[in-house]
């Protein structure tokens, strides 16, 4: 079994290494490598390696800068992604593709469920929602997990600069109107490697793989604020000096921290369909995010 890996050196490409190491070979590849803003680099990595599963963890995620940066977001995150499902399709080969919860407006009162009506507020998220719609028409073998406020151990997110910034200054205001779940890249991993367990089980004794788009996010939800003051009580707990105490951190509204991109006031999504037809339990939210503040902070 041979798994190529676009955008190993992210904080999902990194954690993806790991877990699937134990279901085959894989091809773990760069921007260098595979650069998905560039079709040719893609076809040429796909047909040297020629591999049973493709998985695509690389993205762009920079999601104010997409709004100065249309072509490129669309580029990297539909053109690309639709390349190489038409590459994996020719080999008879799984792609799994990563998106957001960005490609749903945030309005809904409910979790947001796999058919739910999109409408992305943002170049970032429509950039997803057409990269996903490349990749469904394109191959037919695919897995599209969405999910949530990633963060990781390795790489840059929210976590991490909170942890920074709560040491170098005096005063932090975090936003407090906006709800999801923030879910670990070592979880969405994990439950990738579970599929792909699956996956390769249905195709030996020949039974038929449920294919399609899945929503994948820990348990529960927060808000970027709790979220905040939970990182800190955590880092407080673990002995790290720091300047603003998680008591101290000033809640505010999403219109008292203006960005570019607008971000969706709920990004809740309904795992309910992944659970079920995986066979799955997801853990609370907090879990994930107490693991990686100790290791961050080495306890």
């Amino acid at each position: 079994m041979k798994i190529l890996l676009t955008g190993c050196n992210g904080q999902l490409g990194f954690e993806l290494q790991r877990s699937l190491a134990v279901l085959g070979e894989v091809a773990a590849m760069d921007r260098r490598r595979c650069d998905l803003a560039d079709p040719e680099s893609i076809r040429a990595a796909v047909r040297a390696e020629r591999p049973d599963i493709v998985i695509n963890a690389a993205a762009y995620t920079a999601v104010d800068k997409a709004e100065q940066e249309p072509e490129l977001a669309l580029q990297v995150n539909c053109q690309g992604p639709g390349v190489l499902a038409a590459e994996a399709q020719a080999l008879g080969a799984l792609l799994v593709h990563y998106s957001t919860d960005y490609v749903f407006d945030g309005t809904q009162q409910t979790p947001y469920g796999e058919g739910d009506a999109t409408g992305p507020a943002s170049v970032y998220g429509h950039s997803k929602l057409v990269g996903e719609q490349a990749v469904g028409a394109a191959c037919e073998r695919h897995l599209i997990l969405r999910t949530s406020w990633v963060y990781g151990a390795h790489g840059g997110n929210f976590l991490k600069t909170m942890l920074r910034v709560m040491r170098e200054r005096d005063a932090l205001r975090v936003v407090g109107d906006q709800t999801g779940a923030p879910t670990g890249a070592a979880l969405i991993a994990d439950v990738t490697a579970q599929m792909l367990g699956r996956y390769l089980a249905d195709a030996k004794y020949g039974a038929p793989f449920p294919y399609g788009t899945y929503h994948l996010a820990a348990r529960g939800e927060t808000t970027w604020y709790d979220y905040a003051v939970l990182i800190g009580r955590l880092a407080r707990a673990a002995g790290a000096p720091l300047a603003v105490q998680p008591e101290q951190i000033q809640r505010i509204s999403t219109d008292q921290y203006p960005l570019p991109a607008r971000r969706p006031a709920s990004s809740r999504l309904d795992t309910s369909k992944l659970r079920s037809t995986f066979d799955l339990a997801l853990p609370p939210w907090e879990d994930g995010v107490r693991q990686v503040v100790q290791v961050l902070l080495g306890v």
